[in-house]
């Protein structure tokens, strides 16, 4: 378990947090338009980036949505997909496999889909040409153990693209309360996830915001 910096309470329970997206995962496609209009926005961003990557990662891939729109970019790349709830890799594969009978016309989408947390990664150094991460980070106290697998795993001149919430979400749930106790999550301001980013081994990271 990653130690929280002093004067930071855990707030996430990750335990709960896994257990929550147990339950949830047969019908979360259903309810993630959110993360999929994110996933939209951060494949156009992939416009302004030259890679061709030979393996890809999506961390924090749920049931490997994200997966599908990667691959029609990058047709080539050898695809991955690693979360921390196995029910919701477990939902993936079934959907897989349910479409391939519906529609056995359709190529399949080759995507190896495995159970594992971001701070424990089960790849080589330098062996992903790009980490895809669509709002997986808010679910850390501390992203800088993510950060340095991340960096661990990938190859010189890859690319780690992630999305995640700034300080002023649920802004004005947190100010119903008026007592100045945390009622919600910590977001982390872009500025000081690009300062993280720099102490981790990242060169020139680019933050902005929507």
């Amino acid at each position: 378990m990653t130690a929280v910096p002093a004067g930071h309470a855990r707030f996430v329970d990750v335990r709960q947090v896994r257990r929550s997206f147990a339950r949830a995962a047969s019908g979360y496609d259903q309810s993630a338009f959110l993360a999929r209009e994110i996933d939209r926005r951060m494949l156009d961003r992939l416009d302004y980036v030259r890679i061709e990557p030979q393996r890809i990662l999506d961390l924090g891939c749920a049931t490997g949505a994200s997966l599908t729109a990667l691959r029609e970019r990058y047709r080539d790349a050898q695809l991955l997909g690693a979360d921390f709830c196995e029910p919701m890799l477990r939902a993936g594969r079934q959907q897989k496999t349910l479409l391939a009978r519906l529609m056995p016309f359709l190529k399949p989408q080759s995507a190896s889909l495995v159970a594992a947390d971001a701070e424990h990664l089960p790849f080589a150094a330098g062996s992903l040409g790009l980490i895809w991460s669509n709002l997986l980070l808010y679910w850390l106290d501390e992203p800088r153990p993510a950060f340095r697998e991340a960096q661990r795993t990938l190859e010189v001149g890859g690319l780690f693209m992630f999305s995640t919430f700034g300080p002023d979400t649920l802004r004005e749930l947190a100010g119903c309360f008026g007592d100045g106790a945390a009622h919600t999550q910590r977001f982390t301001d872009m500025h000081d996830l690009g300062d993280m980013l720099v102490e981790c081994g990242f060169v020139d990271p680019v933050m902005d915001m929507e």
